[in-house]
Order: C-alpha cells, then structure tokens, then sequence
C-alpha cells in the first residue's frame, strides 16, 4: 500500500484495532515503517493546528493583534518562509493587511483585482504556484524589490465566512522543502475557516470603533468651527479639519461669487498666493460646483479635467481627489471643499458621507461668518455717515431710552456721549423742549412721520439752536441705523435729526 498524507489521515480518522493497524503495516521494512509513522505524526499535527487556531483567536478583537498572530502559526504550521492575509475592504474596494514595522503596525493595501491574492479573492478559488513565481504574470515584484526577498513558490486560498462570501485570502510563500501541494492547500483552508469567524467579527468591530472615534472627531471639529465668527480664520479652520477628518494629505476650500460668477480661495494648501479665482463651471471644483454631485478620483492625472499646473508651481504631486459640494438650506451651492491625497488608501463610500455631514455643519457657519460681514460693512458704512452728518441723529429703543448720538449730536447739545445714553428723552427734553417728547409721541400712536419746521431747541440757557425734527415710523425698517439682524435692542428705534 502507498501511503501519503491523505491515506494517513484516512486511517487515523476511523477507529481501528491493533490487530487492523497490524496489517496495515504488515510486510513493510523499518524504513517505511518510520516514514509511516512520520506521517501519522504530521498528520495529526497539523489537524492539531486547526482545531487549535480558533483557541488562538478567540481572545481577541484587534486585527492588529489577530494578522501577526495568525500568519505566525500559518507559517510554521506549513513549513514555510512567511505569509500574509489580507482582508477586503468593501467601502474601498482594496485588500488590505497590517505589518509590523519596528515597534508600530503599519498597513498595506491595494486593489483588490490585483496580483495573485486579488485573482484568488475575485475568483474563490485557491491557486498553488509550484513553477518560479517571477514566471507568472500576475505576481508583483516590486514588493521582492523592496524587501530584498525572493519568492519560489505560492499557496494562496480564500477566506470565506459563515455564509460562504469570499473575506479576503491568505498567502504562503517558500515552503521550506520541496512545495506547496494540495494537502497543504487543505491544511490552510482548515485553518483560514477556523479563523474566518474571529476576522470578521474583529473587522466588525474595529469598524465600530472607528465611527465612534470619527463621529466625537466631527462633534470636536463643528464645535471649534461654530465659535469662529470671521470668515476668514473661520475657512482655515474648516479646511484644516476636514483634511483631518479624512486623514488626508492637504485641500481647498472655494466659495462662490455671485456677482462675478466664480469660485474663489483665501485657503488653499501648498499654495501662497492671496486668492485664487476661476470660473464657476470650470475644472473639477467647477464641475462640482454646477452638478452638485460628489467627485471622487483615484488618479488625478489620468483625469482630463485636472489641471496640472498648480502642481507644476507648487513641486507638489496630486493623486486621490475627493470634491464635494458646499450646500446651503434648499440644497444652493456656496462652495466646493477638494480634500487631496488621502494618506492611506482612496477615498471611499465613508469618506464621502463624512465629507458630506461635516460641510452640512460647515455650511451654516460660512454663511453665518458672511452675513457677519456683511452686517460688520453696514455697520461701518452707517457709522462713517453718521460721523460725517451735522445734523445731530438721536437713536431710541422701543421704550424711548437713548441708545446712540452722533458726534454733531453731542456738539449740538452740549452734553458728553455718557451723560446722554441709557437716558430717556422726556428727561433730556423738558420745559421749552417738551415738544420734542410730544413729536415722539405722535409717531407711536400714529405710526406716520411728524415733521416740525423751524423750532427752537434750547441748548442750556445759552441761546437757541434751530433745528427740524424728524419723527420715523417705528416700524419702518429705514429707522434702523444699526442692523436690526444683529442687535435686537436696536430694532424699531425712532431717530430724531
């Protein structure tokens, strides 16, 4: 009888008698004897092996523990120099796989089409390379190149979980003698179906984890954005952020001008000029910008709408490109934030839905930060009148209080700014000036304007000031001198000039 592996297995996984096992190696010389018995040891070491790996995983729910752990005993389990596993990544399409480098875990990915785990994983069929591996077209050389390594010959099978879904793969390279045969493709898919479980609920779990983390890093990130009030700094610290969150390299962030129709930037990385300006429909911001639609790219030089001569002025290299627009209530586009090169991996689903929640939050800061500006140029504007104005412009609030005097104001009443505001106007005009308390009163109760012509106003005894009194409607809007947006107290103010 020949005996292998398998028919080894065979025998130890049904009962047998002495005299049965007697039988079995009856007529065989010592040397067969003990090759028999080799086998029987490596056979039940390595069923040992997979009914000991689940032990070895069940007590944790790292990958970064489980990956070094696990490819440990798959390489020593099969006799062989290393070996790798790789998971896949559904939101990026990428298999990836944690390395130790020195004291750290580092991570590798890519596409998961690529090479010879790409073809096992997108085909779910296992593949046993016994001829040189530099021979097959599919094998990427580059990581021997980088690693000074050489590989002879493969083994790689699929993972699959419970509902038989291909996971990811795992790969072993140079047996240590002879190579890989199809009891050794049995032994790592024994052992790649006792670890699935674990892999997967530690992929689970880490992915929990990882929202978690993002979700209190958006929560951090819109808080620090919503105390900034000025636009400028306040698009810094957008950019930065969003940068942050997405765990990428640098950005930019446009705003749209209306009046001229096109995107502009005070804040772009890498770049030092004080603005940028384009059309809106221009480029990939532009494009961005008009559809409202997300752009993600995964090389930007292979795409016809980038524009490569930033790069060429800056010495920097674009890759990834994630675009995404700024929309204000009733889905208007205000701007458009361009997130570029993602440090590990492309951008993918996630990263497009966080992009999108954390510019929903940017979005009411930025057009609060612009209505602030606006308010703060009306302010100004208003004030610079007044100041300019020698008529003196009195401003009440609704209970007639004194809330604000111009400069020609004070030098007409002879009074300081501190002795007139916070008084009200029946006690500043009293006796000969009473009238102008009862002008005031006419406007309440009529809501129409009261003019009065060439009336004295009595300024302390030392003479009479003629001047004309104008009453405004409380409730007309050109009553307000300080915008009644951004101070309330000031709303429905009557002015006297």
């Amino acid at each position: 009888m020949q005996f292998d592996l398998e028919s080894i297995r065979a025998i130890i996984e049904r009962p047998r008698s002495p005299s049965e096992i007697q039988g079995l190696l009856w007529g065989l010389d010592e040397t067969e004897k003990a090759r028999v018995f080799f086998l029987m040891a490596e056979a039940a070491r390595r069923s040992e092996a997979v009914a000991d790996i689940a032990n070895r995983v069940s007590d944790s729910l790292s990958l970064d523990v489980l990956f070094p752990r696990l490819m440990e005993v798959v390489s020593s389990t099969l006799n062989a120099d290393r070996s790798s596993l790789f998971l896949h990544d559904p939101e990026t399409g990428e298999l990836y796989s944690r390395v130790v480098q020195g004291d750290a875990i580092g991570e590798i990915r890519f596409p998961c089409n690529l090479g010879i785990a790409g073809s096992v994983f997108t085909s779910g069929e296992a593949e046993i390379i016994t001829a040189d591996a530099y021979d097959n077209k599919r094998f990427n050389q580059e990581v021997d190149r980088r690693t000074g390594y050489r590989t002879r010959n493969i083994l790689c099978v699929p993972i699959r979980n419970k509902s038989r879904e291909v996971i990811g793969v795992t790969q072993v390279l140079n047996k240590h003698i002879g190579d890989f045969d199809v009891e050794d493709q049995r032994l790592l898919e024994g052992m790649s179906q006792q670890a699935a479980a674990a892999l997967e609920n530690a992929r689970l779990f880490e992915k929990v984890e990882r929202q978690q983390r993002e979700e209190a890093m958006l929560l951090e990130v819109v808080s620090s954005i919503a105390s900034e009030i000025h636009l400028g700094p306040l698009l810094e610290k957008i950019l930065a952020a969003a940068t942050q969150l997405l765990d990428s390299e640098r950005g930019a962030l446009f705003l749209y001008d209306p009046k001229r129709d096109e995107l502009y930037s005070h804040v772009a990385g890498g770049i030092d000029s004080a603005e940028i300006r384009f059309p809106s429909n221009a480029g990939i911001a532009g494009e961005c910008f008009t559809s409202g639609r997300v752009i993600n790219i995964l090389e930007a030089y292979e795409d016809a709408r980038f524009n490569p001569e930033i790069d060429r002025r800056t010495g920097y290299r674009t890759s990834s490109i994630l675009c995404m627009p700024i929309l204000a209530k009733g889905a208007r586009a205000i701007g458009v934030m361009e997130i570029l090169n993602r440090k590990v991996g492309a951008f993918g689903g996630a990263d497009e839905r966080r992009l999108q929640a954390f510019c929903a939050e940017a979005a009411v800061s930025i057009q609060n930060a612009q209505l602030f500006e606006e308010i703060s140029a009306e302010r100004n504007y208003n004030e610079s009148i007044l100041r300019s104005m020698s008529n003196a412009v009195l401003t009440l609030d609704a209970d007639g209080v004194l809330r604000k005097v111009n400069e020609s104001a004070v030098r007409i009443l002879r009074r300081a700014e501190s002795e007139l505001v916070g008084r009200r106007l029946g006690e500043l005009f009293v006796g000969r000036n009473a009238w102008v308390a009862a002008s005031l009163d006419k406007v309440r109760v009529a809501g129409k304007t009261d003019i009065t012509v060439d009336t004295d106003l009595f300024v302390d005894g030392a003479g009479a000031v003629s001047v004309d009194l104008v009453g405004r409607d409380p409730g007309s809007n050109a009553a307000e001198i300080l915008d009644q947006r951004q101070a309330q107290h000031d709303r429905d103010c009557p002015q006297f000039a």
